[in-house]
């Protein structure tokens, strides 16, 4: 990239410190499109990418297995490609002080310059899921695939457990925030110690918001739906950020060499075009309360690190080649399996 964008890593170290900044950088790529930058102003676009970059290194700290691939990666001289991330939210009015559903998070995304990309029904886990492009680089920021649980879809006795799961939840994203995302909306771009101030309230968003759990209440989601008992022990985190790939066939049979929980079979697009695998949730152990007052601990699907690649196609309106950054509603449930349990 040349000169490091001194926006970019700045705001990255206020936020997580100088050495794992020092080790995202290392790890992942920054696009070429970052080697311009204002001083003392923050664009959308580098808000964008900085709070990817905080949100991938979240992951990895809590996915062990992703985080030595990227290792590897490193080790032989390259970076990864960071390209979109994932998280669940559940669309339900009984969420205590959250807006329902993926409101919780538009409200962020669309003022750093994120667009609705597409809509995809995942009907057979009674979610639906949505991607969220930026307008400024579609094809260099990675993106934002945020689904919707649907409560209503299941019993009545699962409608009133997530009740009481989400009621807790509080809202992380002060008045404050919303005045500097509502600036950044309107302007594109921020004071700098403004964006230094707003990025980690963003990523505290990316957490789980409601009480520990009670454990009667998790195995009654988890009956239902491993999506929702997923989401009870670990809110609105990233579910899994993925790495772009050229060859997505010989980095399964390099990765299933090492002996890493690969999934079996790669998810392919009807287009063709798309194709995703991804290593298997790393197990996790959280808190859980009982009815006599008391905290037990169970081992739980965590987080997962994906992989993809994309071809590219030419388009019909204009005949300009362009990278498909569209995404395929099988390929994502198949995907979803990676945080069951007995996946």
């Amino acid at each position: 990239m040349g000169a490091q964008n001194s926006n970019l890593i700045n705001l990255v170290e206020r936020t997580i410190g100088r050495e794992a900044c020092a080790w995202v950088e290392r790890l992942m790529t920054i696009p070429p499109g970052f080697a311009v930058w204002e001083s003392d102003w923050v664009s959308r676009k580098e808000m964008a990418q900085a709070l990817n970059m905080v949100l991938f290194h979240d992951l990895l700290l809590r996915v062990p297995t992703g985080r030595e691939y990227t290792e590897d990666v490193a080790a032989r001289g390259d970076k990864v490609f960071h390209d979109h991330g994932a998280l669940r939210t559940v669309r339900w009015a009984d969420n205590g002080a959250l807006p329902p559903g993926e409101a919780a998070f538009t409200r962020i995304l669309e003022p750093l310059g994120f667009r609705l990309n597409g809509t995809f029904p995942l009907d057979r886990i009674g979610m639906t899921g949505r991607s969220y492009a930026h307008v400024d680089a579609p094809d260099q920021i990675a993106q934002f695939f945020v689904s919707e649980l649907h409560p209503e879809k299941f019993s009545p006795a699962f409608q009133d457990t997530v009740s009481r799961v989400l009621s807790s939840s509080k809202d992380p994203l002060t008045p404050k925030a919303q005045l500097q995302l509502r600036e950044l909306a309107r302007d594109g771009r921020l004071r700098f110690e403004d964006a230094a101030e707003l990025l980690p309230v963003l990523k505290a968003c990316f957490a789980r918001q409601h009480d520990i759990p009670f454990v009667e209440d998790y195995e009654a989601l988890l009956a239902e739906s491993a999506e929702m008992a997923w989401i009870a022990t670990e809110g609105n985190a990233f579910n899994h950020v993925t790495d772009r790939v050229d060859d997505l066939l010989r980095l399964t049979r390099e990765q299933q060499a090492l002996n890493r929980p690969m999934k079996p079979a790669i998810e392919v697009s009807k287009s063709g075009r798309i194709r995703q695998t991804a290593f298997k949730a790393d197990m996790v152990v959280r808190e859980f309360r009982t009815r006599d007052g008391g905290i037990v601990r169970r081992e739980v699907p965590g987080s997962f690190y994906e992989f993809i690649t994309r071809d590219h196609y030419i388009d019909s309106v204009d005949a300009a080649k362009r990278l498909d950054l569209g995404f395929d509603a099988a390929n994502a449930q198949g995907i979803f399996k990676m945080t069951a349990a007995d996946c």
